[in-house]
């Protein structure tokens, strides 16, 4: 009873007009992101946190959380008609939305594609509804104990993200972890890897360092590939026939299952869920020999999965401040600036900003579904646009945006230089997410290490004497050989 007079409280936030006006704006401009390859979301994001710091928490979160969900929806629209994806989520819907378009379907591809994320973005909701109390009565329990293990687990997470190179990944999560170190130590106050300079004292901002990263490496990255070409064929009719509905509704409900289930794990972002659920409806599949040829459900389940996947990594991230993607790590770095601390006291101190986040994910995909279908002969017109013109007012956005952060020219060097790190990382295949959540996590973890030494007067005993904490340190291990288990039988 109380989570339903709380999310109706959240609805009583989210259809206010100003919070209507930014979850508005947040949608077209993840619609929009998803649609233009080579700046995804966690860029966009991150460009837009210098702008959201004016606004109310509640304002800013809902806008840069409509932007992250918005980019799964528009993502899609690259995958159809170019064989591109706008976004990483959307790589499986290239292999048969490509195919329908190909055949003279693209409309259907795409009707069916904002179909089935407006499905698995409501059912993802439901689900978000239901566990996050769950969850935040576990971790009301915690102490720096529990954090520690917790963090911990999450930074096991760069095995799994590690990419083609287990070496690469370690290696990138430790330079993030000792960039985190980077500037005034919190306890004894002493300068560390500053080298006497001044602007160093304060350490990297993480937004500036995750524009330079995604942002900047991106535009240098696409500078050099090839122009593409939008398919020459006619869009047709968006809305799906009785027979399409018929073949893909299971498609949709496995998707969003998979999605949403796979979603809540650390670690496995929406990429990974298409594929998991792409295979699924394969292997279920009468007519398997059809995948890869133009089947409506290997448009609706992937399309399914990420939704739901985006909504089900809210569940973590509220309620133990544990971003599962790089998207949802730069909105854990919104909160922070904001002042806010995810975890289970979000829940009880800051009530009115979650269940409102929460209620305007479900406008928004209301808002999204109404966007998609008319837009798309705007979308289509808007990739006609020349790199050339594109990349640079990117740049010009990301030096904006990184001024703003600290109003500092120092961050803007800053920023160009993790850009050259960032397009260089991306030679020669270094994954630069482990960089990202290593950044994120290693002060907390740090500080919830120390503190849980103090407590125990030294002693690592007491990470082992509390239950939860065992637990997580279990579940860390298990997952971390598991991971390695499957690089090598790879």
């Amino acid at each position: 009873m109380d989570t339903l007079h709380n999310l109706l409280g959240g609805f009583a936030v989210a259809l206010q007009p100003e919070m209507l006006m930014y979850c508005f704006i947040g949608s077209l401009i993840g619609t929009l992101v998803g649609v233009l390859p080579g700046l995804g979301p966690a860029a966009a994001m991150a460009i837009l946190i210098p702008f959201a710091t004016g606004l109310s928490p509640t304002a800013a979160i809902i806008m840069l959380a409509a932007i992250y969900y918005g980019a799964m929806y528009g993502g899609s629209t690259t995958s159809i008609l170019l064989n591109i994806p706008g976004e990483s989520a959307s790589v499986v819907t290239c292999i048969d939305g490509y195919e329908m378009a190909r055949q003279g379907k693209a409309g259907i591809a795409l009707g069916i594609a904002a179909i089935s994320s407006f499905v698995a973005g409501t059912l993802g909701l439901f689900g978000l509804i239901f566990m996050a109390p769950i969850l935040v009565d576990v971790a009301l329990k915690f102490g720096p104990p529990e954090y520690f293990a917790l963090l911990l687990l999450g930074l096991t997470v760069a095995v799994s993200l590690a990419g083609e190179s287990l070496v690469k990944g370690l290696v990138a999560a430790i330079v993030g972890l000792l960039i985190a170190a980077i500037g005034i130590d919190p306890q004894s106050g002493i300068a560390r890897y500053t080298f006497g300079t001044v602007n160093m004292m304060g350490g990297f901002d993480v937004i500036v360092v995750v524009i330079g990263l995604f942002a900047v490496a991106e535009v240098f990255v696409n500078a050099e590939s090839p122009a593409f070409q939008i398919l020459q064929t006619k869009i047709g009719k968006l809305w799906p026939s009785f027979d399409d509905f018929r073949r893909s509704s299971g498609a949709i409900g496995r998707g969003s299952f998979v999605g949403f289930i796979l979603g809540l794990i650390p670690g496995v972002s929406p990429a990974v869920v298409t594929f998991v659920s792409y295979d699924i409806e394969k292997r279920i599949s009468k007519e398997s020999e059809m995948f890869g040829k133009g089947a409506i459900e290997g448009v609706a389940a992937p399309e399914g999965a990420n939704n739901a996947c985006t909504s089900a990594g809210m569940v973590p991230l509220f309620t133990l401040g544990l971003p599962t993607s790089a998207s949802l790590a730069v909105l854990l770095s919104a909160l922070m600036i904001h002042g806010l601390q995810p975890g289970p006291m979000l829940f009880t101190q800051q009530k009115e900003l979650v269940w409102g986040v929460i209620a305007s994910m479900y406008v928004g995909n209301v808002m999204l579904l109404i966007l998609n279908l008319p837009l798309i002969p705007l979308w289509v017109k808007l990739l006609k646009v020349p790199y050339p013109i594109l990349g640079p007012l990117i740049l010009v956005i990301c030096v904006i945006a990184a001024y703003g952060v600290r109003s500092n020219t120092f961050d803007i060097w800053v920023m160009l230089g993790f850009g050259v790190i960032g397009y260089l990382m991306r030679k020669l295949n270094f994954p630069t997410i482990p960089l990202i959540l290593a950044l994120i996590l290693g002060d907390k973890l740090e500080n919830a290490l120390r503190q849980s030494l103090t407590i125990s007067d030294g002693s690592f005993i007491i990470f082992l004497t509390h239950p939860i904490s065992a637990g997580f340190l279990a579940i860390a291990t298990v997952a971390t050989l598991w991971s390695l288990y499957i690089r090598y039988r790879k």
